[in-house]
Parts: C-alpha cells; structure tokens; sequence
C-alpha cells in the first residue's frame, strides 16, 4: 500500500505509510512549533519542553516511559528545531499502540513536576555550555544571529542559562497549551503500520487538542552581518552566507543542487579547488536551510590560521564563477547526488516518517516521490547560474567566525568583490 493521510475533527493529520516487507516501524508526532515561536523571555522552552515531555504525567514517571518502551525493544526520543518539534518511537509491528499510547500521554498529560524541572534545566545549562566550548556549534549561532539579528529565527535553539532557569512549570503548560494545536500537529508512521488502527489510536488518545489554529510566525527579516570570535585554537572556523530560499519556492530544489555543486561532496567545485588541488583547510562544504519565509545560503570551512588570506579570494572565486560557469555534467552529477539521497531516505521507516510529516506541515499534503523527481530532474543549468548571480550579489553577505582569524577579511570587502550590497 502506499501513503494514507486522514484529517481528524481535531485537525490532527494522521499520516502513514505502510511497507509491508518491514516488520518494524517508526511513528512520531511532528508539530509546527518551534524556537522562532518563543518571546525573548520564553528563549529556550521549545527545546526545554521536549526534555520534560519525557519526565512524567498523570499516569507515568520518567522511569516507566523509559522501561514501558524499552520492555518490547522500542526506543523513543525527540528533537526541537527552528519551526518545528518532533517525539518519535522506534518500535516492533504488535507495539505500535503502546508507542501511541505514551507519545500521547507525554504530550497532552505531562505533570511538569517542579523537581525535575530543576533537574532538567541543569542539564540544559551543561548542554549550552558544551556548546559554548564546541568551535564548530558556537559559529552556526554566531551565523544564524548574523543573518537575522534581534529576531526569533536568530536566536539559538537551546536558550541562555536565565531564560532557562528562568522557566517555570506554569510557563511550560502556557505554551503547550498555545502553541500545540490539531491543526499544527501530524501523527505520522512508516513501517509495520496499518492506518485505520493508527486513526483509531489517534481519535481515542488526541482527543482533547485544541482545534484552533495558530497564528503565522513573526515575518523575518534577514540583514546579514559580522560575528566573530578570536580565540586561542589551531583551527579557524568560517562560515560566509546569503539569503536563501523559503521551502515554498518553485526554486527550491534548484538552490538545493546549486548547494550541492558546489560543496557537497568530495567531486563538488569547493571541496576539489580549496582542498584537493591547494591543501587550504580540512574540511569545506555549503548548504542551504529552507524556512516557512525565507532561507540561508552558507559555506563553512575549518581552516589553519596561516590559510585564510588565501582561502577567502579562493572560495569567492568559485562563487562568482557559478554565475556564469557550470556545466551539464556538473548538474548531472549534483541531480544524480539529490535523486539518490531522496529515493535512499524512503528505505528507512524513520525518514520516511519524518519527511511525510515535514511535507504535510509546510505544504498541507504529501509530495508523491515522482512528482519530487520531476522538480530535480527540470532543474536546468540556466537556471542555476541565474540562481547563483541573484543569492550571491543580490543580499548582503554573513560572516561568522570563531578561532585565530586577524587575517579574516573583513566582510565589507568580500561583499565589494562580489558586488553584493552591505547594510548599514
């Protein structure tokens, strides 16, 4: 069978994809809420309560979900991102209504006991420390913050230690009870499933979610900026970036190629010009992120201190070359790259899970595998060029960086040699 979808009155999505071959599967719960949703004050409480989800409700203790599902071999776990938060479970085809039963329970009966909030917030405290000593996270906040300062998207994902420690049991409930609505939330499974038992599971056990919807998350604006860090390290980490696309683009999967053309793996231009043929740093790759509204191109190099003065005009070469310089056997290869890594993510449960999920909240439905395809496969190299000259002079660049970098240039004249504009 393939993807079953059914909305219930809540306006929770049930989703599901059965693969029959499987005796396993993996479900979760995705909602549309994430860390560009919280007030300055409330910085962090996304990632906070997905910890606390986990540390007991009216029927449970921490300890017995976590030896409910780890008695049939099952494992449960959860991630906060930027827009939105997911709980899933790994589980054997007769334990999927256990799986059901606590995912449910953990977020419509959490307790958020006083104790273990206190207990978890340390934890978190640590979590953003390591952070802080980790070169290679802190320059992605540095980057983000850059790009969109003063602004919810910019903020970090994990908060700061006062905001928090900050956070009371009250403040959890408050948002849960604002933000995790029917409408923004997708039950979805891959797997060992079957779906009318999944909506059965669903109607019985989300019965009590809001059904209001949510309003639209504050507008970013992306300004771009300079953020660094000198410190004593033998490694530079840069990270040079534009303004993107929103997911929603009819361009989207062509920024997603040009990304990888350019640095996305061992034959892309970045890693075969600035690391095979001139040993300038270990490790380089670019990327692009996608949000609701708008997106960020970058390109992050780990670098020797004495390499940068050569690094940067290298690397900004290759970006004015793709504007007027890629050719069909490079699109071929980065297309190859994208189609093999969408038709691979379907063979696991738990990307499939995922990606139906993600899909349904940004687009309202599932995107048929063949109808993906056809978006990569029109991608032309015109089309990429075009892409290149607007993402790469049409906004003002982003620079973060954190290590010994006096020999960094400074980001007015990497925008001078790409004709790019610089804000105030």
């Amino acid at each position: 069978m393939g993807v079953e979808v059914t909305k219930l009155p809540s306006g929770l999505t049930v989703a599901s994809h059965a693969m029959d071959h499987l005796e396993s599967a993996a479900l979760g719960v995705w909602v549309g809420a994430g860390s560009r949703l919280e007030s300055s004050s409330e910085h962090g409480i996304s990632h906070l309560l997905e910890h606390m989800a986990f540390k007991g409700t009216a029927r449970r203790s921490a300890t017995d979900i976590a030896e409910e599902i780890e008695a049939v071999g099952g494992e449960v776990n959860a991630a906060t991102s930027v827009e939105t938060t997911s709980y899933y479970a790994r589980i054997l085809k007769p334990d999927a209504e256990l799986a059901v039963d606590i995912l449910a329970d953990i977020l419509c009966n959490s307790a958020f006991d006083p104790h273990e909030l206190e207990r978890e917030q340390h934890v978190i405290v640590q979590e953003i420390g390591a952070s802080l000593d980790t070169p290679e996270d802190r320059v992605f906040d540095f980057f983000i913050e850059g790009a969109f300062p003063d602004q919810p998207l910019g903020r970090t994902i994990l908060g700061t230690e006062e905001t928090v420690r900050g956070t009371r049991p009250q403040h959890l409930s408050s948002y849960l009870d604002r933000h995790y609505h029917g409408p923004s939330m997708v039950l979805s499974a891959a797997g060992a499933v079957d779906h009318a038992k999944l909506v059965s599971l669903a109607e019985d056990r989300f019965a009590g979610l809001p059904s209001t919807p949510l309003p639209d998350a504050q507008a970013a604006h992306y300004i771009g900026g300079d953020v660094r860090e000198r410190r004593k390290l033998m490694e530079a980490q840069i990270l040079l970036g534009f303004e993107g696309l929103p997911y929603a683009s009819e361009d989207f999967h062509a920024v997603q190629i040009l990304a990888s053309l350019l640095g996305g793996g061992m034959s892309s231009r970045l890693f075969q010009e600035v690391r095979e043929k001139r040993g300038l740093c270990y490790s380089i790759y670019s990327f692009h992120w996608s949000f609701a509204d708008t997106g960020l191109f970058g390109i992050h190099a780990a670098t020797g201190a004495e390499d940068i003065e050569e690094l940067m005009p290298v690397l900004i070469g290759e970006l004015e070359r793709a504007s007027h310089d890629i050719s069909e056997q490079e699109l071929s290869r980065a297309r190859a790259q994208m189609r093999a890594s969408l038709l691979m993510s379907l063979e696991s449960p738990a990307a499939r899970a995922g990606q139906l999920a993600r899909q349904i909240l940004l687009f309202g439905r599932p995107i048929a595998v063949d109808e993906l395809v056809a978006r990569i496969d029109g991608v032309s190299v015109a089309k990429l060029r075009d892409l290149a000259q607007m993402i790469f002079t049409g906004s003002p660049p982003t620079l973060a960086a954190i290590g010994p970098i006096d020999k960094l240039a400074d980001r007015s004249r990497i925008s001078q040699r790409l004709g790019s504009p610089v804000a105030a």
